[in-house]
């Protein structure tokens, strides 16, 4: 599928992996939509064919407003890539007592449901439009699970759950959504050099690093993009889950 004169909306899209991707939609010709927080979205910087829109992912309204405003943007919504998550960490029985519920139920609202939320009322635009080419195609969701979806960490039940989440609703979400001639793919990254990952200290990333069989380095942010468009590109992946993790299998701490 072509990017050139559509339009993509990217969550997440102030940092990290959802800023790569957004900036690689916009040199291929996507007008791009990146959705963010609205601290995030205030202190992301100018892209040119980037335009940001401050929005809650699991708040459907404010999602409803994104979309519409990405489909009528003068040329068709093709694209939509789920970046937006978080990542905290807590034992489900530790030290200080067992896991905080609440939490646990924030990060399911915003990894699994927001994804959710975004590529539902994303399809429903998309369906709308004019088919690509003789089978029907009208666009892309690529959302984002993680290699935690599968090997979870000590400390990860959440984001594990969340991403595991994301995981199951790849199929089932390409299925449901096939009659409308949109594909549904997830990406899995393994270790990414984002901003998240810039709290931790040098010595902890060099011994993460090496723990990769190869190459013995983090992922760059703009791999997830190459990745992204490649799935966009590639008319014939669907309901896949690409693992994008240099061989990695976590252990369990």
């Amino acid at each position: 599928m072509q990017l050139d004169n559509t339009a993509a909306l990217v969550t997440g899209g102030a940092s990290g992996l959802g800023a790569a991707t957004a900036k690689a939609l916009a040199e291929r010709g996507a007008r791009v939509f990146a959705l963010d927080l609205k601290d995030a979205v205030d202190g992301a910087p100018e892209v040119a064919g980037v335009t940001y829109l401050a929005a809650d992912v699991t708040d459907p309204e404010q999602v409803r407003t994104a979309v519409a405003a990405a489909a009528g943007a003068g040329v068709p919504l093709r694209t939509v890539v789920n970046c937006a998550g978080i990542g905290p960490s807590m034992r489900i029985l530790g030290k200080k007592g067992p896991h905080d519920l609440a939490l646990y139920a924030k990060v399911i609202q915003i990894n699994l449901i927001g994804t959710f939320n975004v590529m539902t009322l994303a399809a429903e635009a998309i369906a709308q439009t004019e088919p690509v080419d003789e089978h029907g195609q009208r666009g892309v969701v690529v959302n984002t699970a993680s290699i935690a979806a599968y090997d979870g960490q000590i400390g990860q039940a959440a984001y594990a759950s969340s991403k595991g989440g994301v995981v199951g609703l790849t199929l089932p979400a390409a299925r449901d959504l096939a009659q409308y001639g949109i594909r549904v793919c997830t990406i899995a990254p393994g270790i990414v050099d984002t901003p998240m990952m810039a709290t931790v200290s040098e010595e902890f990333r060099t011994s993460l690093a090496q723990g990769v069989p190869f190459p013995h380095r983090f992922a760059r942010p703009e791999e997830y993009a190459e990745l992204a468009l490649a799935i966009v590109g590639h008319d014939y992946l669907n309901g896949e889950t690409v693992r994008m993790d240099g061989a990695l299998r976590m252990a369990p701490r």
